[in-house]
């Protein structure tokens, strides 16, 4: 059996700590999402504060690339969307 290289044994580690820091943040992201829709559902008050902090994560994942940015933008405009046909129904 052919022995792995160091190059190779230390771009698999870092891979590896790429792959858990992106899964965080997409965690992260889909973690905001989830909070809006519910306040958004519930009509709370700090559905705005909610969609500002969603749209924040959304906004840093794309611009590490962890998402891309048509991703992002779709995303950021279904959100705003979904809390403007809210805000109008009060």
């Amino acid at each position: 059996m052919a022995k792995k290289s160091n190059s190779a044994e230390k771009r698999h580690r870092k891979s590896e700590e790429r792959r858990l820091r992106n899964k965080s943040t997409k965690s992260a992201v889909r973690t905001s999402v989830k909070n809006f829709v519910v306040l958004a559902h519930k009509k709370d008050p700090q559905t705005e504060a909610a969609l500002k902090e969603m749209i924040k994560k959304i906004d840093t994942a794309a611009g590490k690339g962890i998402i891309k940015k048509n991703a992002a933008a779709r995303k950021k405009s279904r959100m705003q969307r979904f809390y403007n046909t809210i805000k109008a129904a009060k």
